[in-house]
C-alpha cells in the first residue's frame, strides 16, 4: 500500500518508469496534507490565550472543525491507495484475450468499466477536497494567527488537489462512449473547479489580512 511507503521511497516509485502511482494518487494525497494542515492549525489554537478567550460558540467551532479535518484526513489516503488499485485493474482489462468476437466484446466491457471506476476515484477526491475548504475557512478565521499561513497552504494545496485529480477524471472519460454521462460528469468538473477557485480565494484574503 503506498501510505505505508516512506516519503523518499513514495517518491522514488513515482518518478520511475511504473505508470501508478501517478497523478491522481498524488492528488489524493495533496488533499490529505492539506487537511492535515488544518489540522495542524487547530491543533495550535485550542488551549492557547486566545483561544481561551473565544465564546464557548467559537470554541465549539474550533474543536468539531479539528475533529472533521482529523477524520479526512485517512479518507484521502484511503482515496490514494485505491486510485492506482484501480488503475491497475483497468489495465489489466486490457490484457484479456481479443482473438473471437465474443472475447472482444467482453474485453471492450471491461476497459469501460475499467475506465468508468477509474475516473470515480479523482472526482471523489475532487468532491471532498472541495468540501475541506468549509475547515480551512474557520481555521483562517479562528485559527492561531502564528499559524495563519498554513491555513492559506492548505488552501493552495486543496485548489491543486482538485484542479489535478479532474485533469485524471477528463483523462479517464476520453475514453468513455456514453456522451451523455461525459457530459454529465465535466458540468461537475467544470463547477468544482470554478467554485473551488472562489472559495480559495476567499481564504487567501483572510489570511492576507492578518498576516
Amino acid at each position: 500500500m503506498l501510505d505505508e511507503k516512506t516519503v523518499r521511497l513514495f517518491i522514488t516509485e513515482l518518478g520511475s518508469n511504473s505508470p501508478a502511482p501517478g497523478g491522481g494518487s498524488v492528488a489524493a494525497l495533496g488533499a490529505s496534507l492539506a487537511t492535515a494542515l488544518g489540522s495542524m492549525v487547530f491543533n495550535l489554537t485550542v488551549g492557547k490565550k486566545a483561544y481561551n478567550e473565544y465564546s464557548d460558540e467559537d470554541k465549539t467551532i474550533v474543536i468539531k472543525n479539528l475533529d472533521l479535518c482529523l477524520k479526512n484526513q485517512d479518507k484521502f489516503i484511503e482515496l490514494m491507495n485505491k486510485d492506482t488499485e484501480y488503475f491497475l485493474s483497468l489495465m489489466s482489462a486490457f490484457k484479456l484475450p481479443k482473438e473471437s468476437n465474443d472475447e472482444k466484446k467482453v474485453r471492450s466491457i471491461r476497459i469501460q468499466e475499467g475506465y468508468l471506476k477509474a475516473l470515480q476515484i479523482p472526482l471523489s477526491v475532487a468532491k471532498e477536497a472541495y468540501k475541506i475548504y468549509e475547515y480551512v475557512k474557520v481555521a483562517a478565521q479562528l485559527g492561531n494567527k502564528n499559524a495563519i499561513s498554513d491555513a492559506g497552504v492548505s488552501a493552495l494545496m486543496l485548489q491543486a488537489s482538485i484542479e489535478s485529480a479532474i485533469l485524471n477524471v477528463k483523462i479517464n472519460l476520453s475514453s468513455i462512449k456514453d456522451e451523455t454521462h461525459k457530459e454529465e460528469i465535466k458540468a461537475i468538473c467544470t463547477e468544482l473547479v470554478k467554485q473551488g477557485r472562489v472559495k480559495r480565494d476567499e481564504i487567501l484574503v483572510i489570511v492576507d489580512e492578518n498576516m
